[in-house]
């Protein structure tokens, strides 16, 4: 009889701490963090300021912008590879590897730095215009676009001589940008509420198409096969899932305050948008009609942008320690701490 009793009282013991085991990991399928990159301040700055995370999961390299350079990083051990140095303040990363070359936008010069993908060496300069942000490498036009914030305007570049090819006159502010590589490069425009359609090519404008329910949309991201677009927006705080030929919007969803980069995976129907707040939410394409919202992943507070590894269908978030916010005023109802200096790091998220 005590025998039996011990044998219930083990058996019991067991189940709790399997329970506690269970609720301790993630749920099956889950994102959570896999590792964490710590790095020092940006060489030749003050300020601690980052942007764009490119992932080139062909060649297993990260770009991270990061104030006045461009770090890069092994994607699967986080080892530096090569720093970037000599930039005033630079936001994307564009790679066109049938040209060898890197692109990189420095938005306080208002130019385009081009470096060698071997060595990572810069070798010239394009002129954009002031407020180079996002940039990309269309494969159909073997162009590479810039997006000048102010100036309200793209620029173009050939990517195998480096020379201007032509500038585009946008009719607002663009923030991220995408290419069908059909010929077709979608743009978000911020202060317009709009996604525009540029024939890359011929180098106009074929369509523009309201976000709403969404507004204010920084984020971009694309389905090239089934032609859905995901445009995300701060005011209102939404991602709108569109048509990519007519700009019919399908489907929208809420989402936390400041998101500033999406992401799609072709190979899971999982499309992603992560937040200033520290969230990345993680919805999947049920059907080219039908979405449905998987989960939403705790990050950190300022881990706004995001890359996405499609060969380990890891994602990259970046950012730093915040300084507590000042008091509000009349002019900042709604103040923000700064980052502080030397503390920005890497955070990889997987299943």
């Amino acid at each position: 009889m005590k025998s039996s009793l011990n044998s219930r009282i083990g058996a019991l013991v067991s189940l709790i701490l399997l329970g506690a085991l269970a609720i301790a990991l993630p749920a099956k399928g889950a994102y959570h963090l896999l590792m964490k990159y710590t790095f020092g301040a940006a060489e030749g700055s003050t300020r601690e300021y980052f942007d764009y995370i490119t992932v080139d999961s062909s060649a297993r390299r990260v770009y991270l912008s990061h104030g006045t350079e461009i770090k890069v990083i092994d994607a699967d051990s986080g080892k530096l590879i090569g720093n970037i140095t000599g930039l005033k303040q630079d936001h994307g990363v564009a790679l066109a590897h049938e040209f060898g070359r890197g692109f990189i936008t420095d938005g306080a010069e208002g130019k385009v730095v081009i470096f060698d993908l071997k060595t990572l060496k810069p070798t010239g300069e394009a002129k954009a215009d002031k407020d180079a942000d996002s940039v990309l490498y269309d494969p159909a036009s073997k162009h590479i676009f810039v997006m000048n914030g102010d100036p309200h305007s793209a620029t173009v570049i050939d990517a195998k001589s480096g020379t201007g090819a032509g500038t585009i006159d946008l009719g607002g502010a663009p923030e991220f940008a995408v290419a069908d590589g059909a010929g077709t490069v979608y743009v978000n425009l911020e202060d317009k509420n709009e996604v525009v359609a540029i024939d890359s090519g011929k180098l106009t404008i074929k369509s523009r198409w309201p976000v709403a329910p969404a507004g204010g949309p920084t984020a971009l991201a694309l389905d090239r096969e089934h032609h859905r677009l995901f445009s995300a927006g701060r005011d209102p705080q939404m991602l709108v899932v569109m048509n990519a030929d007519t700009g019919h919007v399908i489907q929208s969803f809420p989402i936390s305050a400041g998101v500033d980069a999406a992401a799609y995976e072709p190979e899971t129907g999982l499309v992603f948008a992560s937040t200033r707040e520290g969230m990345i939410h993680v919805f999947h394409e049920d059907s080219p009609d039908k979405f449905s919202e998987v989960e939403t992943v705790k990050t950190e507070f300022g881990a706004k942008t995001i890359g996405l590894d499609t060969k380990t269908h890891h994602l990259f978030v970046d950012t730093a320690d915040f300084s507590p916010a000042p008091a509000p005023t009349a002019d900042q109802p709604h103040p923000r701490g700064t980052a502080i200096p030397g503390t920005f790091r890497v955070l990889v998220y997987g299943q």
